[in-house]
């Protein structure tokens, strides 16, 4: 009885802290409610879901807006100028992507004499860095060191918040383009300060960046990258555009990945219908 007495006392203070800490959390959650981060907008993405695929289109158009606004400071270096003309990607031509890589110079060496030179490049180099070292972009920045794009959208992510966080934990249920709607959040979430918050000199105000100050300006404006093909023009479409390139950059063989994916779960389910009925058929006459 004594036990029983002592289990019931300790469940009754477990439930009252967590009736306090439940409490507590609310009123936290309300009283900063007007100050708390935004979460991301959520997006429609074609590569999304077990079926997705990249759009060949819609990566050409990021990779204009990247090239045209974003590579002055932001790199994008684990991706291979290779990669332009493989399969899942913006399947440009092998002539395309020979001619995009020579457009550049990468440094080599050393040769026989001992000296490093620079070259055209090659498919298999890499897509080389604005600035040849972190000290150069930051004497260059004002002190500021660009991140590399290369996996941006994969390491970028924001908590959904209770319930969706479980299924986020759950392989196979969780959502995956946290990273690309940050960024397209981020693109465009620039707006004017509110009244009595002061942004120090070079900072801008943007509602989806952690602590609401950047210390870059917004990179894209209406009309600012022309597209061939008649997409519109404008922000909220460079924005998504530059944000599937970039995971594409992060991934460039999803679609392989789902590919492989969907076929071992097929040869898997038909392995169990198989082992099922040898079972059956075995212990039928087996008499327990």
């Amino acid at each position: 009885m004594r036990d029983a007495r002592q289990r019931a006392s300790i469940m009754k203070s477990i439930i009252m802290a967590a009736a306090l800490a439940g409490a507590a959390s609310a009123a936290l959650a309300e009283e900063g409610g007007a100050h708390s981060q935004p979460k991301p907008p959520r997006q429609e993405w074609s590569f999304a879901g077990a079926f997705g695929h990249y759009e060949n289109a819609q990566l050409r158009r990021g990779y204009k807006v990247y090239k045209e606004v974003c590579a002055s400071c932001h790199s994008i270096s684990r991706l291979a100028f290779r990669n332009f003309a493989e399969k899942g990607g913006p399947e440009i031509s092998e002539a395309e992507a020979k001619a995009l890589a020579e457009s550049y110079k990468i440094k080599d060496g050393p040769n026989d004499a001992g000296d490093y030179y620079e070259r055209p490049g090659r498919l298999s180099d890499r897509v080389p860095p604005p600035f040849p070292n972190e000290q150069a972009a930051r004497a260059a920045l004002n002190g500021a060191y660009p991140p590399d794009m290369s996996v941006l959208a994969k390491a970028r992510g924001y908590s959904r918040g209770f319930p969706l966080f479980l299924a986020d934990a759950l392989p196979g249920f969780s959502y995956q383009e946290h990273g690309v709607d940050y960024i397209v959040a981020l693109l465009t979430g620039y707006v004017d300060a509110p009244q009595g918050v002061e942004l120090a000199p070079g900072q801008y105000y943007n509602l989806y960046m952690p602590g609401r100050r950047t210390g870059m300006p917004p990179p894209l404006s209406d009309g600012a990258v022309t597209y061939d093909d008649g997409t519109p023009q404008t922000t909220a479409q460079y924005a998504k555009d530059v944000s599937a390139f970039l995971m594409w950059a992060a991934e460039p063989h999803l679609e392989e990945r789902k590919s492989i994916g969907l076929k071992v779960v097929g040869f898997l389910i038909v392995l169990s219908f198989l082992v099922y009925f040898t079972k059956r058929k075995i212990w039928a006459n087996v008499h327990h």
